[in-house]
């Protein structure tokens, strides 16, 4: 099954969060399946095994992302550093430049990604790390507008839609 994303493109640890979504009031989850998990992959240019334990970890990363996006705190923060901790990064001197290689299990090698990704996010674009502004959408993006007054994970989809609704509400006032 190829799964069609409402919002695709993201920094590595946003577009894990946006891989499950409400649509016409069924859940949508990209990493229900096999498939789905492959192709999320895929779409992410990650290697790895797309194995029912890889799979569970990437659910435990996007849960624990999210946590760290919509309630930062202790509990969200411990469950992230939970993701992070059996990385370890070291450069490789035997190459003519050093390059960054991760010492992790395969199955963590995404998930462990994403997590480093949300860090970087963090760090450097904190202010720029958006939800939605529709109520009822669960997705996330990084407003890379120059202005920095982006509010919608899509202007077709969610902006449009709420747009819509508060003209007919001044249209028809009851």
């Amino acid at each position: 099954m190829e799964y069609s994303r409402p919002l695709s493109g993201e920094p590595l640890a946003l577009d894990l969060v946006n891989t499950a979504w409400p649509e016409n009031g069924v859940w949508r989850d990209v990493l229900a399946d096999r498939a789905g998990h492959e192709q999320w992959l895929r779409e992410n240019g990650l290697a790895g095994p797309a194995t029912p334990a890889a799979r569970r970890a990437l659910v435990q990363a996007r849960d624990a992302i999210r946590a760290a996006l919509e309630q930062p705190g202790p509990t969200a923060l411990a469950a992230l550093d939970s993701i992070l901790a059996p990385g370890r990064i070291r450069l490789r001197a035997d190459k003519p430049t050093a390059r960054e290689e991760l010492e992790i299990a395969r199955e963590w090698r995404a998930p462990w990604l994403a997590a480093r990704s949300l860090l970087r996010l963090l760090d450097e674009h904190p202010e720029r790390l958006r939800k939605c502004a529709n109520r009822e959408c669960v997705l996330w993006f990084l407003d890379t507008t120059r202005s920095g007054t982006r509010r919608w994970c899509s202007m077709t989809a969610c902006g449009n839609r709420l747009k819509a609704r508060r003209h007919y509400r001044r249209q028809h006032p009851d």
